[in-house]
């Protein structure tokens, strides 16, 4: 089974850049799907953006296409989330997550119970 950790959240004022990483340990992701998932204060979970086991299949969540950029490195050791333009609202905290099971297709990437393998979080803060 792999393992997931994110970093790389942190304070950055609207219209900045941030770049989120989410290692694998255990082993490489190049068995698994792997998406980025966000959960702001008081609010639901919610699907940002997902790359497939080869990284053939992108998707992104409306809101973030063309600010945000996901992708894997060769070893498949890492994937990241490239933020741009950041704006108030993509404050939240950020959920790295894994999945050997994902069918194809949006709707299976971005529903968060096809995920079983999930990291802590990094939480990112967009300031006004």
């Amino acid at each position: 089974q792999v393992q997931v950790a994110e970093s790389g959240g942190g304070l950055v004022q609207a219209g900045g850049s941030l770049r989120l990483s989410c290692a694998a340990s255990g082993r490489t992701f190049s068995d698994y799907a792997v998406a980025w998932f966000r959960q702001a204060p008081g609010k639901e979970r919610e699907f940002v953006a997902s790359i497939s086991r080869f990284g053939y299949s992108i998707y992104y969540k409306d809101p973030v296409k063309g600010r945000f950029t996901i992708s894997k490195d060769n070893a498949g050791s890492t994937v990241y989330l490239q933020m741009s333009s950041l704006k108030p609202e993509d404050t939240a905290v950020y959920y790295c997550a894994a999945s050997a099971r994902i069918l194809a297709g949006y709707s299976h990437y971005q529903d968060n119970k096809n995920y079983d393998f999930w990291g802590q979080g990094t939480r990112v803060t967009v300031s006004s």
